[in-house]
Formats: structure tokens, C-alpha cells, sequence
């Protein structure tokens, strides 16, 4: 498939629910579903780079943090319990339980303990999105070759030598999977610890607009949110085949054998 004809099936959906979107809004008069015509024009006045500046700019620094901590964390104690068969029984159900707490019913207990700054945000964040990454990371270790196991432990290949070139080479396929997957929670917390006592952030901004009866500019804060996802999943395929160039060349090569 060339890379044209990759472009044209990425995009052919949304232009053709935006056409949709546009058709079916024109003319309406309902003050919550407003034309798409308007949201547009509202998108464009609104987020004005100073706008970028003081509302966007915080929120993806944020994001960037509280994933990063929670890439940092997910992927050390995934190796720690996933190469341990006696921590990963001593842990498990502890892990299961708060797994199956929803974050953001963890974000007045954060904010009573770490305030109100961006702190709490970050925390929040890196609290939902640790367990996709943590889990993955876990079973990913876990299901590593044996063979290659052995023969580590054959040649005296240990400690950090053996966690890089064999733990962390094998979990790699899904530590990346659980990755993904924090990164669309990632940005949904985002957008939930900016809503409690926030002075910024996209958020917070969409919030004001929707507290204000600002319809059309809500809307364009919510398409914004859209677009961020989209950039931000793009940035990671292409990071993500990157760092598994060696995984995809390798099931390439047994295909054509």
C-alpha cells in the first residue's frame, strides 16, 4: 500500500463525518447543537495562540508529566513483579483491588492530601494511567523465552545487562500495547483534574465556556481535545515502530520463510 493511498484512508472518514456534521447542523436552531459552520468560526477566534499559550500549553505539561511518571513506575515494578513469581503472589490481590478502583473517584482523597496545584493533577493522571502499563509490563515478562532464560543464565548474563537486553527486549511488545492504552486515559484525567479548583487548562477553559452558556466555543474546545488525541496517537506510532523496528523486521522475516 503506498504511502498516498495511506492518507486517503486515514482521512476519507472524517472528512466524510465532518461533511455529515456540517449537512445535518446547517440551519439549526437549537441553542446546545449549533451548525458546525459557527464552531468553526468560534474555533478559530478562540484559540488564538495566546489562548494555546495559557490554557494548552499547561494542560499538555501536565499530561507529559503524569505519564511519564506513570511509564517510569509501570514499567520498574512490572519487571520487579513479573521476574518474581513470590512478589507477583504477594501482590496480586493488592494490585487487583485498587486496579479496580476508577481514578477519578481517587481525586478528592489526592487533592485533600497533595492541594490543589499541579501536583494533584499530575498524580491523578499517573494514577489512571499506570495500570494498562504495569499489567502489560507484567505479563510481558512473564511470557519471555525460556530458552533465551536459560541461556542467560548459562553465561552469567545478570542484573542490569539481563533486564535490558532480555526483560525489557521481550516485554517490549506489550509494554508498548499498555502504553497506548494509558495514553487515551491519560488524556480523558486530563481533562478531569483540570476541572476541579484549576486556574487553566483546557479543562477548565471548556468548563468556563459550558458555565458561561458560550455553546459554540465549548464545542470548539471539545474539537481541540479531538485533535490533540489524534496528534498525539500519530506521535506515538511513530515512536512505537521506532523502538519495535527490530520486533515488526523479525515477524517479517519468519512470514517469508
Amino acid at each position: 500500500m503506498t504511502f498516498v493511498r495511506r492518507i486517503i484512508l486515514a482521512v476519507a472518514l472524517p472528512i466524510t463525518l465532518l461533511g455529515l456534521w456540517w449537512f445535518a447542523s446547517e440551519g439549526s436552531t437549537n441553542y446546545l447543537w449549533p451548525p458546525l459552520s459557527r464552531i468553526l468560526t468560534a474555533f478559530g477566534d478562540t484559540w488564538t495562540a495566546e489562548r494555546l499559550r495559557a490554557d494548552v500549553v499547561p494542560s499538555l505539561t501536565r499530561l507529559a508529566a503524569g505519564y511519564g511518571l506513570a511509564v517510569i513506575a509501570g514499567i520498574a515494578l512490572g519487571v520487579l513483579i513479573g521476574g518474581a513469581p513470590r512478589v507477583r503472589a504477594f501482590t496480586e490481590p493488592v494490585l487487583e483491588f485498587m486496579r479496580a478502583i476508577p481514578p477519578p473517584v481517587l481525586v478528592p482523597i489526592i487533592m485533600l492530601v497533595l492541594g490543589l496545584g499541579d501536583t494533584m493533577k499530575i498524580v491523578v493522571i499517573a494514577s489512571g494511567c499506570v495500570w494498562p502499563i504495569l499489567l502489560n509490563t507484567v505479563e510481558g515478562v512473564r511470557g519471555r523465552d525460556e530458552v533465551l532464560d536459560d541461556t542467560c543464565r548459562t553465561y552469567g548474563i545478570r542484573g542490569g545487562l539481563r533486564v535490558r537486553h532480555l526483560v525489557l527486549r521481550a516485554a517490549s511488545p506489550q509494554i508498548l500495547t499498555g502504553a497506548r492504552q494509558a495514553l487515551s486515559i491519560a488524556i480523558i484525567l486530563m481533562v478531569i483534574s483540570e476541572l476541579f479548583a484549576a486556574e487553566n487548562g483546557l479543562g477548565f477553559t471548556v468548563m468556563q465556556f459550558s458555565r458561561g452558556f458560550q455553546i459554540p466555543e465549548m464545542w470548539s474546545g471539545v474539537f481541540l481535545l479531538g485533535l490533540i488525541g489524534v496528534a498525539l496517537a500519530a506521535v506515538y506510532r511513530l515512536v512505537e515502530a521506532w523502538l519495535l523496528r527490530w520486533y515488526h523486521g523479525q515477524r517479517l522475516s519468519r512470514r517469508e520463510w
